[in-house]
């Protein structure tokens, strides 16, 4: 594998296309300056020979020299080059995303784990539209996987699990994705009327894959750059994109898509937060701050009353201890939810304990600096 060049005082070329060989364009970029990589290498597919439809005519499958390999072990050796040369380039709590069907997938699993990364999920792409399997001797293959894998165990990886949540209509986003195919007015064409790139991947993929694990002003790296689709998404999302693509009829179809791109208004890239990534602010400080007065009584939804202490914690009939202790224990449950679970009233109304807990917050990020 070659060596790193001398970094020195080398500045990201952010929003840029780079030319040439990816694993060389890496090692020549400064060490920990990617928050995000989100990469589509070549699949190694092994064709033999033309795909023909029913009807004779010819399946545009991916043939380009740029996916073959000689052997396994060629491809492998490729496989643990390009993907040293991209945790290099990760921040310690950096992440990785990569995609690939049956024919490389498992081999980049492997050495995902070998170099060190984490794995966190394993994604199915179910095709909605998938290609058929025109000579009948096989399952259709009908979905992609992607892995998402952190930089290491430790690392403090983003996942704006709120905002992935709101995206699937407020149920729990799950790992099995239903995305068409890249087809119709998204899908580049060249200048005779074929597609720009035979892999170019839906702009939704995109969407749902930068939302979920980077935030406004992230740098995503794209080492296999095709025409853009994590360029195209990365700035309409307000993020900062680097390409890589050594085909310059590739390069060209991306940046003539990336120069239409409008970026989304600040108010529009904000995105739902996840409740863990709020301030921590411990129930003490609502007593502390006389929000709430020791000896005031707090009233669970089943009719249970507590009521407050001087340290911050409650006292029931029969139980005494944090907002959520006593409330798991009035539940008969392992764990509970303090904020949510108990009310306290105000003129004549119950109102949740939560609502001072956000009104904190809400103070503490007008003291932050933006």
């Amino acid at each position: 594998m070659t060596k790193p060049k001398s970094e020195g005082a080398v500045a990201l070329p952010l929003n840029t296309i780079m030319d040439g060989d990816c694993i060389e364009r890496m090692l020549a970029l400064p060490a920990e300056s990617v928050d995000l990589i989100f990469a589509d290498p070549p699949y190694n597919l092994q064709l033999r020979g033309d795909l023909h439809r029913p009807d004779n005519s010819k399946v545009d499958a991916v043939d380009d020299h740029w996916d073959q390999f000689s052997s396994f072990e060629v491809y492998d050796r490729f496989t643990r080059d390009w993907l040293a040369a991209a945790r290099r380039l990760l921040k310690p709590n950096g992440a990785i995303w990569v995609i690939g069907s049956y024919h490389n997938v498992f081999r980049m699993g492997a050495e995902l784990q070998n170099q060190g990364y984490w794995i966190l999920n394993d994604v199915v792409w179910r095709k909605s539209n998938p290609m058929p399997n025109f000579r009948g001797k096989r399952l259709t293959n009908a979905h992609e996987t992607l892995i998402w894998a952190s930089k290491s165990e430790g690392s403090k990886y983003t996942f704006n699990y709120e905002a992935l949540k709101a995206l699937n209509e407020g149920v729990q986003m799950r790992s099995d994705w239903v995305i068409p195919l890249c087809t119709g007015g998204e899908r580049l064409k060249d200048e005779a009327g074929d597609k720009a790139h035979p892999t170019q991947k839906p702009e939704a993929l995109l969407h749902r894959v930068l939302v979920g694990t980077t935030n406004p002003g992230d740098v995503i790296l794209d080492p296999f750059f095709g025409t853009g689709t994590t360029g195209a998404v990365a700035k309409m999302l307000g993020r900062e994109f680097i390409g890589i693509e050594r085909e310059a009829a590739y390069r060209a179809a991306a940046e003539k898509r990336i120069a239409k791109i409008r970026k989304f208004d600040r108010e529009a890239l904000e995105t739902s937060t996840s409740k863990r990534s709020e301030p921590r602010v411990p129930f003490g400080q609502v007593v502390e701050r006389g929000m709430l007065r020791p000896g005031e009584e707090l009233y669970s939804p089943r009719g249970g009353i507590a009521k407050v202490r001087a340290d911050g914690t409650l006292i029931g009939n029969d139980v005494k201890g944090s907002i959520h202790q006593v409330g798991a224990h009035l539940e008969g449950a392992p764990s509970c939810n303090g904020w949510t679970y108990w009310h306290f009233k105000r003129d004549g109304k119950l109102v949740s304990i939560d609502l001072l807990r956000q009104q904190i917050r809400a103070e503490m990020d007008e003291g932050r600096p933006h």
